[in-house]
């Protein structure tokens, strides 16, 4: 790999051990890769994903102070993952004293460490970065050092940004040189769709669904979707947005997907259209019935197939503000028909902490408070690590949670029936 004489002076040691060890993590990070150089990170914000203080993760406390005491702090300020708890989540005794005092007793420490080595603020804590209220949206062609593979895959493909599909440690290494190896999906080749995607189903496919289907198939490669201009128009809507950033969310982690391209609406494929599919891309047609076969092979992990789900979660990755307004009038819509007052599953729906402050500003705040609904800023995979919940028949409308943990996968609208009407 190319160096420039100030890398190499850095690799050396003019800067200290400390930041040598950094540089050399890059350096041999690229050169597994591929990589031919360096290239300077441009975005004025990080994202990390190590947000959560399980005591297992010792190590990465270590290496944190490590580089706190050494001066080498992150050369952006960046936002982080969701918080593991929080005490108006639904749990009881036993989970609380598993959360509490043996999964994440160390979250105040390392929240602490975050701080210093360059913490936006006290709300910086969402999967869902890129949320206009959270401060930390890139720009098209910005060059990221970022972890979360939801965040990534939205970064490049929704917002035009470059960034690879990095590690929790990787991404604030490259924040602290403000360097990252270049290869993959910071290159234009990297960028070139391997996969020709054509969705001919009848109605509108589910984000999440479409999003597995895709992630499945195409795994890690990058595809170029077509026939979906007909519901997702041709404009990056905030309704739009929503459905690709859950959508995304979907390829990433049922597949290894960091960027994707929709004909006519994500910014490269606008720009260059076909001129994005690389030579020989193979071909992949989803209709109804291959959604159909998809959801059916999910796997059930409940101990009970049949048991009445005990805690639902809608919001992996974090919900936007207009799907949090969208589900509050389709909650209410639901509970009038059924004749219901209050939601009949204890029901979280999970937001970044400053979409949720803006949400609390409006009229409807107390409408879904007055449905039963709890509003939280948590990350649900985390709280589903825990042994006891990871016992509970938990559903969810996000493949990604399905995916990670044993909470079974329905579509919004079946949630929304089951959580209204009730029934298993």
């Amino acid at each position: 790999m190319y160096l420039t004489d100030e890398q190499q002076a850095i690799l050396d040691g003019a800067q200290g051990e400390t930041m040598a060890k950094v540089m050399k993590t890059l350096v041999m990070y690229g050169e597994t890769f591929g990589a031919d150089k360096l290239v300077p990170v441009t975005s004025e914000y990080n994202h990390l994903v190590t947000s959560f203080g399980l005591k297992m993760m010792k190590p990465v406390f270590d290496l944190m102070q490590q580089l706190i005491d050494a001066g080498a702090l992150s050369t952006q300020k960046f936002s982080v993952d969701p918080r593991p708890v929080d005490k108006n989540v639904p749990a009881n005794f036993l989970q609380n004293l598993i959360f509490n005092k043996i999964m994440y007793a160390t979250q105040d420490s390392y929240e602490e460490q975050l701080k210093q080595l360059g913490l936006m603020d006290e709300d910086a804590f969402t999967c869902a970065c890129y949320l206009d209220q959270m401060g930390n949206k890139p720009q098209k062609g910005d060059v990221l050092s970022w972890a979360e593979s939801s965040a990534v895959v939205y970064a490049n493909s929704v917002l035009g940004a470059r960034c690879n599909r990095n590690s929790g440690i990787m991404d604030i290494m490259g924040s602290i040189a403000g360097l990252v190896p270049n290869f993959g999906l910071l290159t234009d080749e990297g960028r070139k769709a391997t996969w020709i995607v054509k969705v001919e189903c009848k109605n509108k496919p589910e984000a999440q669904l479409l999003g597995s289907a895709i992630g499945m198939k195409v795994m890690e490669d990058v595809p170029y979707i077509t026939g979906m201009n007909q519901w997702l128009g041709t404009e990056l809507t905030d309704e739009t947005c929503a459905y690709l950033k859950d959508f995304g969310a979907a390829t990433a982690s049922n597949g290894a997907v960091g960027l994707y391209h929709v004909e006519n609406l994500t910014p490269e494929a606008k720009e260059q259209g076909a001129g994005l599919i690389a030579e020989g891309a193979k071909v992949y047609v989803i209709d109804d019935a291959e959604l159909e076969r998809v959801k059916e092979n999910y796997p059930v992990m409940w101990k009970n197939p049949d048991a009445k789900p005990k805690l639902c979660f809608v919001g992996c990755p974090h919900m936007s503000l207009q799907q949090l307004i969208d589900w509050t009038v389709r909650v209410e819509e639901g509970l009038k028909a059924s004749g219901n007052k209050k939601v009949l599953i204890p029901t979280v729906f999970t937001t970044a902490p400053a979409v949720k402050k803006e949400f609390e500003k409006s009229e409807y705040a107390a409408r879904l408070q007055a449905t039963g609904v709890i509003l939280s800023y948590i990350c649900p995979l985390m709280y589903m690590n825990n042994p006891l919940c990871k016992a509970m028949p938990v559903m969810t409308s996000s493949n990604k949670l399905r995916t990670y943990t044993t909470a079974r996968y329905y579509t919004e609208d079946e949630i929304l029936a089951k959580i209204t009407k009730g029934g298993n």
